[in-house]
């Protein structure tokens, strides 16, 4: 039996359920994971969210313990020169402690941003973040994304499909297709926002 929009809609009622405080934290590194374990990380953004609306947003640079790849640079926009520079992971750490404290975190990729942060915090003796719990969009997304004939990946739908189906504002247009840690941590809060309405029965 085919379901109906309404029903499919009620698909993302995950959604619903979200605070009206969280974070979005996203990571840029400096590839993928290999052979020789995870990749980097270069630069954390987050964003916080209230109500649906980004009311402060934190991006700090973190020198990687691995090489900048030629395929990651072209996603970041950094180069080797200036990652090789950017301040000891320790240092800028207790930034990213203190905007995410208590909150709820989502993250569209959790599969690999949150492994490669507790990857991060594991190789440099960090201390844990302290939060309310781990919220996956991307997995949250995935069986309304499949109901709609969104393309989709083992882990679920990615911010960049979500970003043209749901016509929201793409960010990187102005960047030259540039991924900002930062500026995708607010474009994920804007694809959540824009699920919630349709969740919520808006067109």
């Amino acid at each position: 039996m085919k379901l109906d929009n309404a029903e499919i809609n009620t698909l993302l009622w995950p959604f619903l359920n979200l605070p009206e405080k969280y974070v979005v934290i996203d990571t840029e590194s400096t590839g993928l994971f290999d052979e020789q374990g995870a990749p980097g990380i270069i630069t954390i953004g987050v964003a916080q969210v209230n109500k649906g609306s980004v009311q402060d947003v934190l991006e700090v640079q973190s020198r990687p313990h691995r090489p900048l790849k030629k395929e990651a640079s072209l996603i970041n926009g950094f180069n080797e020169k200036e990652v090789s520079s950017f301040q000891d992971p320790h240092t800028c750490w207790s930034q990213v402690e203190a905007f995410v404290q208590g909150q709820l975190l989502v993250v569209h990729n959790a599969a690999f941003d949150w492994t490669l942060l507790q990857d991060h915090i594991q190789r440099y003796e960090l201390s844990a973040l302290k939060v309310a719990g781990v919220f996956c969009s991307q997995r949250a997304a995935q069986p309304w994304a499949e109901s709609v004939g969104i393309k989709c990946s083992s882990r679920g739908p990615s911010l960049d499909s979500l970003t043209k189906i749901l016509g929201v504002k793409d960010l990187r247009d102005n960047n030259n297709n540039i991924h900002y840690a930062s500026k995708d941590a607010i474009q994920t809060a804007s694809v959540i926002k824009r699920l919630i309405k349709i969740a919520d029965g808006e067109k």
